[in-house]
């Protein structure tokens, strides 16, 4: 079976991934697939950044927009999601564009969970969680640690809905999260894939992203946090309100902060996530990184002469 061709435009908040993503698309007849966790709650816009039309510039995006943020969603729902766009995207005769910063579910993507469309019943997860509410994290990391201590290993006690997706999966395949991940490792990706990551300076992404964060509240981030609340669509408790910028704004909407604190809390816990990221992707030791001290245009003609190199642009758009 022929591999299908995509790029994936991956790196840190704030680092100026989706002009290059969009700018690439453009020239290469491409579509871009967004790999944002938070992005795809419907109604979290300027919080998550979700690419405005102006900054889309008419180019097809996908998984944006998808479920409401009361609704659970997991990396294997992503992956689910994302290969079937590859799969319409390269159909039509254009180049899929991944883009984004959520390195675990591009990570599904490209590797892929066979589990993921069995291992999955909302009141199994449930009943771990209560489990877990009521004897305590490290009871339900314990009793995981018994059958996957691999997966254990990994994941902290108290990150009690990973312990109990990996619980889960077990529970439900008889086979462990490990053992389902190393017979994924050793299948061949249907997938040929270049990924070009924006490199910046680390005082640079921080001072870009504390000006993000301040044109998000200038935007009206905090009227969209109250809205979303008043509407019931965002809850206490929900994944979608764990998301940085709604974490702070919630608290300070519930007067637990002041405005001056929730935004100093949003600034520091976006340059944590970034730091999270780029420890992340720099796993990647195929990455190209592409050095954002030179001007926009050659930035893209340096991404483009690379893919050329692969093979990605027997034709060009002009």
């Amino acid at each position: 079976m022929q591999k299908i061709n995509l790029v994936a435009v991956i790196g840190p908040t704030a680092s100026g991934k989706t002009d290059l993503a969009v700018a690439i698309a453009e020239r290469l007849n491409g579509e871009v697939i967004s790999c944002d966790s938070m992005q795809i709650y419907r109604g979290m816009d300027i919080g998550t950044a979700k690419p405005t039309p102006e900054e889309t510039r008419g180019v097809p995006h996908h998984l944006i927009d998808i479920v409401e943020p009361s609704d659970p969603f997991s990396a294997a729902d992503y992956a689910i999601l994302a290969s079937a766009a590859v799969a319409d995207i390269a159909s039509r005769g254009k180049l899929p564009i991944f883009c984004g910063g959520t390195g675990l579910y591009l990570d599904a993507v490209l590797t892929g969970n066979k589990y993921s469309p069995a291992a999955k019943d909302d009141g199994l997860r449930r009943e771990l969680l209560d489990t877990a509410e009521r004897d305590g994290a490290e009871v339900l990391w314990s009793r995981l640690n018994s059958v996957d201590p691999v997966s254990a290993a990994a994941i902290h006690p108290n990150n009690v809905k990973r312990v109990a997706r990996a619980l889960e999966i077990y529970l439900l395949t008889g086979k462990t999260k490990t053992d389902w991940d190393n017979e994924s490792r050793l299948t061949p990706s249907p997938y040929n894939v270049v990924r070009l990551m924006p490199d910046r300076p680390r005082d640079e992404l921080y001072n870009r992203i504390d000006r993000r964060v301040d044109i998000m509240v200038e935007r009206g981030l905090i009227d969209e946090v109250r809205d979303l609340i008043e509407s019931g669509r965002l809850k206490r408790g929900t994944t979608a309100a764990q998301a940085i910028g709604y974490k702070e704004f919630i608290d300070y909407l519930d007067g637990l902060s002041s405005l001056d604190d929730a935004v100093a809390l949003v600034k520091l816990a976006t340059r944590r996530y970034a730091k999270r990221q780029l420890t992340w992707f720099n796993r990647y030791d195929d990455t190209v990184r592409l050095s954002c001290d030179e001007n926009f245009e050659v930035i893209v003609n340096n991404a483009l002469k690379h893919l050329t190199s692969e093979g990605f642009c027997d034709i060009i758009k002009k």
